[in-house]
């Protein structure tokens, strides 16, 4: 059984730093991709990692600020974010798939994923 177990938010003062992890389990992943979703607005990709050739990507958003790695040993995925902005608040998730998947599309597509954590809240508030 696939599952995937994000852990890591909470309330953060604006341009404080949280990280993230994506505890995958059940599956051997060709990589993992971030996404979050704030109140009242559609699902968004933020970050990733493609796992066999270790490339990363990120939205503009988040670009310079995020940071998305992975421990083989852990079968975890991090994500490091730092200078978190109000606008940072959302549900973070985690999400993968057993076939190989390019993550520039997966960003924009989050639908053509099968398996998906359950979420953790990132409140960015002073």
């Amino acid at each position: 059984q696939v599952e995937l177990v994000e852990s890591g938010g909470g309330l953060v003062q604006p341009g404080g730093s949280l990280r993230l992890s994506c505890a995958v389990s059940g599956l051997d992943h060709y990589g993992v991709a971030w996404f979050r979703q704030a109140p009242g607005k559609e699902r968004e990709g933020v970050s990733c990692l493609s796992r066999g050739d270790g490339k990363t990507f990120y939205v503009d958003s988040v670009k310079g600020r995020f940071a998305i790695s992975g421990d083989d040993s852990k079968n975890t995925v991090y994500l490091q974010m730092s200078s978190l902005k109000p606008e940072d608040t959302a549900v973070y998730y985690c999400a993968t798939d057993k076939i190989p998947f390019p993550c520039q599309v997966v960003l924009t597509s989050p639908q053509s994923l099968d398996y998906w954590g359950k979420g953790t809240q990132v409140t960015v508030s002073s």
